[in-house]
């Protein structure tokens, strides 16, 4: 089926607003409540993955089948040996959301196991802090992949102190990233993936090109097609680089058939083609019996000639 608005979607603004916790009591009640609550949420719990929502920002642009495949095997023959975190769902009690471990999270719930996990009560302040920090970590997250994060960060309105605290990255390398995430739409990214071989000066050269006249059309046409799924991502992405930066071929226009001249008694003399560089005349010797060697010495006078008449039929009919 195909996708539409491929290079014109926006990102849509997911609503911030949640409640804050309660805060907690005075005196030795309070002390105590703290204190289980810290217990609570340093321990490692077992949840239903069914009763676990997604929340945050999108960190993975589309899943590697494969690898997530050698996941679930991993998880099936060892178990899960690392937690993911959640928060509880204030909107949904009795649920949760996710704040990261979201392959973990699928792979277990295709599995049919519950999920062990960190709960922590968390707004959506710490929750971008507490993804973005387990980014970091991350060896396998694609440069583009951490310049989506960010620009969805920045299309949220966070500041940029606070982006590149969740990122633990400079203000200038957070400028760059931002250049590029916010120069391509999150659907665009989602159908490319997550290209891991490709780096900033490559996704700059495509941004680039994506903004001369005429590139936008023919990539998203292209991106719509049955081709372009085909390969990984970093082979989507070379395939759209290559169509966003390569001329369409024209078509040259096939070169004009000459017509045979012939003389009034019906004897081909000569052959002329007409095209947009001029008019040739061609009177092959072999067939003209001198008459190529008339013509060649009297070529003056009559083209004069004929050029004579072309002018006074030319000035009759003006």
């Amino acid at each position: 089926m195909a996708r539409k608005g491929i290079l014109s979607s926006e990102i849509s603004k997911p609503d911030r607003t949640r409640a804050t916790p309660p805060a907690p009591s005075r005196g030795a009640v309070g002390a105590l409540q703290s204190s289980l609550t810290k217990l609570q949420e340093n321990a490692v719990q077992e949840i239903d993955a069914n009763l676990i929502d997604d929340a945050g920002i999108e960190d993975r642009l589309g899943l590697d089948p494969a690898a997530q495949q050698q996941l679930v095997e991993s998880l099936k023959t060892y178990g899960q040996q690392v937690p993911v975190l959640l928060r509880p769902n204030t909107s949904k009690p009795g649920r949760y959301e996710i704040v990261y471990g979201r392959r973990r999270l699928k792979a277990l719930k295709s599995l049919g196991q519950p999920v062990k996990a960190m709960i922590r009560q968390l707004d959506d302040h710490a929750l971008v802090m507490a993804q973005g920090q387990e980014n970091t970590a991350r060896q396998d997250l694609s440069f583009i992949e951490k310049a989506s994060f960010a620009a969805q960060l920045h299309s949220m309105e966070y500041d940029r102190q606070t982006i590149a605290a969740a990122l633990s990255i400079d203000l200038p390398m957070l400028s760059r990233m931002l250049k590029v995430g916010t120069a391509f739409p999150l659907p665009f990214l989602r159908d490319i993936g997550s290209a891991p071989s490709i780096g900033r000066d490559r996704w700059m050269a495509l941004a680039r090109a994506l903004e001369q006249e005429g590139v936008r059309a023919r990539v998203s046409a292209f991106m719509q097609g049955p081709d372009f799924i085909k390969g990984d991502s970093d082979a989507r992405f070379e395939a759209v680089f290559a169509r966003a930066t390569t001329a369409p071929e024209t078509r040259k226009a096939p070169p004009a058939k000459p017509r045979t001249l012939r003389s009034t008694s019906g004897k081909a003399v000569a052959d002329i083609r007409a095209n947009a560089k001029g008019v040739t005349l061609n009177i092959p010797a072999r067939t003209a019996e001198g008459f190529d060697v008339w013509v060649n010495s009297n070529a003056e006078a009559l083209l004069g000639e004929l050029h004579d008449r072309w002018e006074k039929e030319r000035s009759e009919d003006t």
